[in-house]
């Protein structure tokens, strides 16, 4: 059975590469189309990143002569090429949204990792574990661009993905409020620390934009859709810091949860942890985790270095789970942010919305 033909527009990015690692065996998804700005196009994929490969795997022999193509200029004859397309850009929000809708209208569904359409309210931001059924917005979308297979999708902000998975689960029980304190790799800004020394035994209590979105963004994952539109929903409230760390991969988070009315037993909310499945679970797509959430009893995890690549880097690690003082419970999650929090989600996101039917093979 023929597979998917996938581009990957922007690949000489961090996220483009790891786009590459994750792709280059897949067993549904061949990589056909490597784009990226008009300063690379034209050239081998080796002689352009070359020394700038940044993930730990060896670059995959498959890419390494291939031509990258203009990622703005090629629209169509990538779009023809292939059946879809992954997009992670270094470029202006404006421009990013414009570029993504050029693909989409001509008629290649986009999987988006760039922060410019998660607001737009026909998009889906899609975490296949939690909102699966985001993506029946599609065929609204596709009216309004007037396509027939072309649309875009787009993933979450990658912090999110450390705790709004282990908040979901606790959900039916009537979750208030949340506070999230967010300790965040410098990947997760695109660097390693050969190309950022700076945050070499440091800490930076800052990262632009970042906080608006963890508190925004679960408000659409936990919208709903109706009258054409995911609408956002106004519970619970949450308030968050993210502040960057000397790690290479992998955000951490503390957070802090109350419930409306009374607060389940601690054993409960294990259990709750431990036995959560999502769509991508019951599925079960080529990337998901076989669990989705793990729980752990000692007091020092989850830890990066031990947690991180836990199921192949897509797992949520929670642990530390007690009652707290000031609000009702508190815990730490884990998860590696350029796999889940990054590519990954939207490699499973692509596998999700395949399996659903709203991509199909040209």
């Amino acid at each position: 059975m023929r597979k998917y033909n996938v581009g990957i527009i922007g690949a000489t990015g961090m996220v483009g590469q790891r786009f590459i690692t994750l792709l280059a065996n897949h067993p549904w998804f061949n990589i056909k189309v490597l784009a990226a700005s008009s300063r690379s196009a034209g050239k081998p994929y080796l002689e352009v990143v070359g020394s700038k490969w940044a993930m730990k795997e060896p670059m995959p022999d498959i890419v390494k002569n291939m031509i990258i193509m203009d990622a703005s200029e090629d629209i169509q004859e990538i779009s023809d090429q292939v059946d879809f397309v992954f997009c992670a850009v270094n470029m202006p929000k404006d421009e990013v949204k414009k570029l993504e809708e050029a693909y989409a209208k001509a008629e290649c569904p986009v999987m988006s990792n760039n922060s410019a359409n998660r607001f737009t309210d026909d998009v889906p931001m899609i975490i296949p574990e939690i909102n699966a059924d985001h993506s029946q917005i599609i065929p609204f979308q596709k009216k309004r661009l007037g396509t027939k297979r072309g649309f875009i999708a787009v993933k979450s902000n990658c912090s999110l993905q450390s705790y709004v998975p282990a908040v979901n689960a606790f959900m039916k029980f009537g979750v208030s409020k949340v506070l999230a304190c967010t300790y965040q790799a410098i990947s997760g800004a695109g660097k390693t620390f050969e190309t950022w020394p700076d945050m070499v035994d440091n800490i930076i209590p800052y990262i632009g934009g970042e906080e608006e979105k963890s508190e925004r963004e679960p408000m659409k994952i936990w919208g709903a859709v109706k009258d054409g539109k995911i609408q956002l929903t106004n519970t619970p409230g949450i308030t968050s810091q993210c502040i960057r760390v000397p790690v290479s991969d992998g955000h951490t988070a503390a957070v802090f949860v109350s419930f409306k009315d009374s607060c389940p037993d601690i054993q409960t909310l294990i259990d709750e942890l431990e036995s959560y499945q999502g769509e991508a679970q019951k599925l079960n797509l080529p990337s998901a985790p076989k669990q989705f959430l793990h729980y752990f009893t000692e007091d020092d995890r989850p830890q990066i270095k031990s947690e991180r690549n836990l199921e192949n880097g897509m797992a949520v690690s929670v642990g530390r789970l007690r009652k707290d003082s000031q609000y009702d419970i508190k815990f730490v999650c884990m998860s590696h942010n350029t796999l889940r929090g990054a590519a990954g989600g939207a490699v499973l996101m692509a596998e999700l919305l395949c399996k659903q039917g709203y991509i199909d093979k040209k």
